[in-house]
C-alpha cells in the first residue's frame, strides 16, 4: 500500500497522454500563442503501459486517460486495450469532452474502458459556444448519449463554473439528476500556470458555497450522501426522489488535500505530483534508457519517491499555483 509523508494512501495515477485539445475553454487554453508537444516528446502506448505495470507494482489500483483531448491520440483504443488488458487495474476510465465519442464510444467500450466523464459547462448552445469556444452542445449531447448506450457508465458530467459565462446554468444541469443517474458534478475555478486564463479563473471565480445555494433556490434541498471512498474530490448530494447525484468539486473554498491519493502522469513523461504544485520527477529518461526490465524497476522506484514527496496541498490562499504547466498539460 502506497503511503505518502502524510500517511495519505496514494493509489490513483491520472494520466496525460495529449495536451492538444478540439476545444479551446476560456479558463483552459488561450486562442493563440500555444505550442505543443511534438510526437517524439510524447510516451507512446508502450511507454505509457510500462508505467502502469510500475504502478500496479507500487500499489496503484485506479487510473484515468486524461489530456488534453485524449480521444485526440490516433492510438487510443490500443493504449486502453494495454491497460485494460493488466491484472490488478480495479478502474480505467476516461476525461473528454464527447465531441467524437460518437464513433469512439463503442470502440472504447470494447477495449476495456469502464466509464467516462465528460466536460459539459452548461446545456445552452450559445453558452458553450462562448465558453467552451469551438465546442458544439448537439455534438458533446450526441456523444454522451453514445457512451450512455455503450454502456460506459454511470456517466459524470463535469462543469467548471465561471462568473458572467455559466452561473445561472448550473440548476438546468443539475435538474438532469432527477431523471437521469448520473452525476452532475460542479467544479470551482482554480488559477493555473499563469497568464490570461489563469487571470480569468481569479476574476471569474465562483465559489461552489454559491453555486449550491442557487441550485437549493431552485429545486430545493440537497441531501448529502455518506462518502463511499474519503478520497472522492467531490462532496455528493441528491436531490429528493432524483435518480442522480449532484457533486461538488471545491478546491479553492473546502480544499480536501488531506484526503488526496492521487499523482499525474504528463503527456511527457513527468510525474506530476500536486495539481497546485510545480514539483514533478521525470521518468521518460528511465523508459528510454534500455533497460532489461524497459525501465519498469526504475519506474517503479521514481513513483515510490513521488508518493513520499507528495506536498501536503495546496497554497492557493497564498497566492501560490502552478506556474510551469496549465491544466490542458495536467489533465485535472
Amino acid at each position: 500500500m502506497p503511503l505518502d509523508s502524510f500517511n495519505r494512501e496514494i493509489n490513483y495515477l491520472r494520466i496525460s497522454i495529449i495536451d492538444n485539445c478540439n476545444l479551446r475553454c476560456v479558463y483552459c487554453m488561450p486562442l493563440q500563442g500555444l505550442q505543443f508537444l511534438p510526437k517524439p516528446e510524447l510516451l507512446t502506448a508502450h511507454e505509457i503501459e510500462r508505467v502502469v505495470r510500475a504502478a500496479l507494482d507500487a500499489g496503484f489500483k485506479k487510473f484515468r486517460l486524461t489530456g488534453g483531448e485524449p480521444t485526440l491520440r490516433a492510438d487510443l483504443l490500443e493504449i486502453v486495450e494495454r491497460l485494460a488488458n493488466l491484472a490488478g487495474v480495479h478502474d480505467l476510465s476516461l476525461t473528454t469532452n464527447a465531441m467524437l465519442l460518437p464513433k469512439l464510444a463503442r470502440p472504447l467500450r470494447d477495449a476495456g474502458l469502464k466509464r467516462i466523464n465528460v466536460h459539459l459547462d452548461s446545456l445552452d448552445p450559445a453558452t458553450v459556444e462562448r465558453q467552451m469556444r469551438w465546442g458544439s452542445f448537439e455534438r458533446v449531447w450526441e456523444g454522451i448519449m453514445a457512451a450512455e448506450r455503450a454502456g460506459l457508465v454511470p456517466i459524470k458530467l463535469n462543469s467548471v463554473v465561471a462568473a458572467g459565462y455559466n452561473e445561472a446554468d448550473v440548476v438546468d444541469l443539475a435538474r438532469l439528476t432527477l431523471e437521469r443517474n448520473w452525476h452532475v458534478r460542479f467544479i470551482e475555478l482554480m488559477p493555473l500556470g499563469g497568464g490570461e486564463c489563469a487571470s480569468l479563473s481569479i476574476k471569474r471565480y465562483v465559489s461552489n458555497i454559491e453555486t449550491r445555494r442557487r441550485i437549493e433556490a431552485a429545486l430545493g434541498p440537497l441531501l448529502e450522501l455518506e462518502a463511499c471512498n474519503v478520497s472522492d474530490e467531490a462532496r455528493n448530494y441528491r436531490l429528493a426522489h432524483a435518480r442522480g447525484v449532484i457533486g461538488f468539486i471545491s478546491p479553492v473554498s473546502e480544499p480536501y488535500c488531506g484526503t488526496c491519493n492521487r499523482m499525474r502522469l504528463t503527456a511527457d513523461g513527468k510525474f506530476h505530483l500536486c495539481l497546485l504544485n510545480d514539483d514533478e520527477l521525470d521518468v521518460r529518461k528511465a523508459l528510454r534508457a534500455g533497460d532489461a526490465d524497459g525501465g519498469v524497476g526504475q519506474v517503479t522506484r521514481i513513483l515510490s519517491r513521488a508518493v513520499r514527496m507528495k506536498p501536503t496541498g495546496h497554497h492557493l490562499l497564498e497566492g501560490r499555483s502552478t506556474r510551469e504547466r496549465s491544466m490542458f498539460q495536467l489533465g485535472g
